[in-house]
Parts: C-alpha cells; structure tokens; sequence
C-alpha cells in the first residue's frame, strides 16, 4: 500500500487513472473507503488520489495531537510525493474543510474545490459542548456504545429507513474506530478556526454539495459557504444525509462530472 511519511506520521493513499488530478479527503470516523462509488467514475477520466487521513482507515493512529492546518500538509506532502503540483480538492465534511483552508494557504496547489456536507466556520459553541461529552463517553466505554447516537449525525432519515445494510455496515466500520485517534480527530474538528471572512480570497471554482437531510452539518451552512465563495455554486442532493457521497453516489457522481466538465484543467 503506497503511503507517504511526514513529521512522524505515516499517511496511506490510493492512486487510480490518469488525467487531471483530483483529491478526495474523506469524513471524520470515515476513510478512503467512502469514496466507492466515486473514485472508479473518475478515474476514467482523472487520475484520482484518495488519501485515508491520519488515524484513519489505512493510515497509522495519529501519532499525537494535530488540527485542520496539519491535515492540509498531509495531503499537499501526498501531492508532493506524486510529483502533482495542482489537484482539483473534493472534500467531504472535514474532507472539505481540509480543502478550503488548502485553497487558503496553498491557492498554488488548487485548481478548483468541491466542498461536500462542509463549514466554513469554527464550531458552534453547543455543538463543542456535545462533542466533548461524546469524547468523555468514548473514553470511559470504547466507541461502539456511542455509534447509535453518532447515525443520525452521518446518515439521513431515508438511508436509515430504505439503505439498512449500508448504514449498519458503516456503523461496524466506524465501532472499531481507534479510540485515540477518534478522540485527537474529535480535538482537530471542534478546535478548528473560522474562515468564513476569508472566503472571498479563494479564486478557484468551487462546487458545494449538501445532502438535504444532512443534520451534522445542515444545509443552511453549505447555502452560506457557497454564497461566501467568489464562484462557488450549490447543489443539494436529495434523500441524502452527511455522507452524501455514500447515500446518492449517482447523484453526486453527476454533480461531479458535470462541474469538472467544464473546468480548464489542462494535461
């Protein structure tokens, strides 16, 4: 499995295809894995790089407390090490706010942006006080007591009721979590900075996406993170949750398409 190492952490990633780059940054409690329905479409057209973030799926546990901005350098080393000097960034929920900040620090490094189920803002205060409570509980009694409350967050009310072996097959992949680096992923989301003032700064294309039932990150956030953009546009997907990506893959493989059809995005 091809992974890279910096600052002490080794990070695994997936490459497939060929053409323009694209960079897929998964969810928190997720992993590279989530992008099934994705990756094998656009590699058909776009060499696809899908990177499991430190802590999770093929990557090592985090190796000690890390933010948002660690994350950026993760990827952009994963880009490095392929020799990509530009990449469209796809992100979902911490995926995405990864990709905003990257077009932030590093606008060298981005040709455009899609920003699933994201935020541009710091977390909201009482969010920050149940989170630390779900981290508390973690601690004393492992992950898989609080997966039944974690669902409703990732998945929307029509794949809990119509798609049940999907969603059960994601709550045993995310029961067996490594607590440690759940609990620093938790640390890195919840301490996250805003940059919501800083959005008319990004001059890259940018596609937003929310899944109309998503209630971790609800659409309204994704109505102002697109209004904020100077060329971003919004697509709700319908019958989808948080993990949109996961719950309409054909909808948002066609949202997908579609926007980097008409991008410029070279050789």
């Amino acid at each position: 499995m091809p992974s890279i190492e910096r600052a002490g952490q080794r990070v695994h990633f997936e490459v497939s295809g060929a053409g323009p780059a694209v960079l897929l940054g998964h969810s928190y409690l997720c992993s590279g894995e989530m992008w099934r329905g994705q990756a094998p479409v656009l590699a058909e057209r776009y060499r696809v790089v899908n990177v499991d973030f430190r802590g999770h799926g093929g990557s090592a546990p985090a190796a000690g407390p890390f933010g948002i901005y660690d994350l950026v350098d993760d990827l952009a080393a994963v880009l490095d090490e392929l020799g990509i000097e530009r990449a469209v960034w796809v992100g979902l929920s911490i995926g995405g706010m990864v990709a905003v900040r990257a077009a932030l620090v590093r606008p060298e490094r981005v040709a455009a942006l899609v920003l699933m189920d994201s935020h541009a803002g710091a977390e909201r205060p009482w969010i920050k006080v149940k989170y630390r409570l779900l981290g508390t509980l973690v601690r004393l009694f492992g992950v898989r007591p609080v997966v039944p409350a974690i669902l409703p967050l990732m998945f929307g009310e029509t794949s809990r009721r119509d798609r049940q072996p999907l969603v059960t097959e994601w709550a045993d992949r995310m029961a067996s979590s490594h607590v440690p680096s759940m609990l620093l992923g938790l640390d890195a989301l919840v301490g996250r900075d805003s940059v919501s003032g800083r959005l008319g700064e990004v001059a890259a294309p940018a596609l937003v996406v929310v899944g109309e039932e998503d209630r971790a990150l609800p659409p309204a956030l994704s109505r102002e993170l697109a209004a904020g953009l100077a060329a971003g546009r919004l697509v709700t997907v319908p019958k989808a949750g948080h993990l949109s990506a996961l719950e309409q893959p054909e909808a948002v493989n066609r949202a997908l398409l579609e926007f980097l059809g008409a991008l410029d995005l070279g050789n």
